[in-house]
């Protein structure tokens, strides 16, 4: 069996297009791509699966940027080790990185450190931003569909029989809210 060089690539959502990540895989000459709609912390996803079980002793397992492996730098570290424990290398393209020297392990560790540390302070931020909003009297989410006096209406209308379905035509809204609406009003 000969030696290749396989790629990987991660995007996170559907709406995300892998095509600058494939482009620059087959430019670094791989020979198998895999690519995955996940996002980056979720532990199992089913190409990188894949490529781990077509993966040998003597391959090259090459990425664009780190966070596409993975942004947790436990999971990074622990993925590379079960490479290193195979006798497969790490290349990443962006940032210059390639695990079969003593440099490229060592920079592989700082830099999967740092993307932990930048996720974790963009979480931090984004929460202190959501509490700022909160003290400020500012309500994260969509707006209602009803008004308290729309729903009132709507309870009214459910009393007197009238479907489901027509309320929801009249309003303008799912079924699935008006139920909501019927629901509230029951438990309170």
């Amino acid at each position: 069996m000969s030696i290749q060089r396989i790629g990987y690539g991660r995007i996170s959502t559907t709406d995300q297009n892998a095509s600058s990540q494939e482009d620059a895989l087959k430019a670094a000459g791989v020979d198998r791509l895999f690519i995955d709609t996940f996002t980056g912390t979720k532990a199992s996803r089913p190409e990188l699966n894949k490529l781990k079980e077509v993966i040998r002793e003597g391959d090259t397992l090459v990425i664009t940027r780190l966070d596409r492996l993975g942004r947790s730098a436990k999971d990074l570290l622990e993925l590379a080790s079960e490479l290193d424990a195979k006798g497969v290398q790490l290349e990443v393209i962006e940032q210059n990185i390639d695990t079969s020297t003593a440099e490229g392990k060592l920079f592989f560790t700082l830099i999967a450190a740092f993307a932990e540390f930048e996720r974790e302070m963009i979480r931090a931020r984004t929460m202190d931003g959501l509490a700022a909003a909160r003290a400020r009297g500012k309500v994260g989410g969509r707006k209602p569909s009803l008004s308290n006096s729309q729903k009132a209406e709507v309870v009214k209308l459910f009393q007197e029989m009238r479907s489901v379905e027509e309320i929801s035509e009249l309003f303008r809204v799912s079924r699935p809210t008006i139920y909501r609406v019927i629901r509230e009003h029951q438990s309170a």
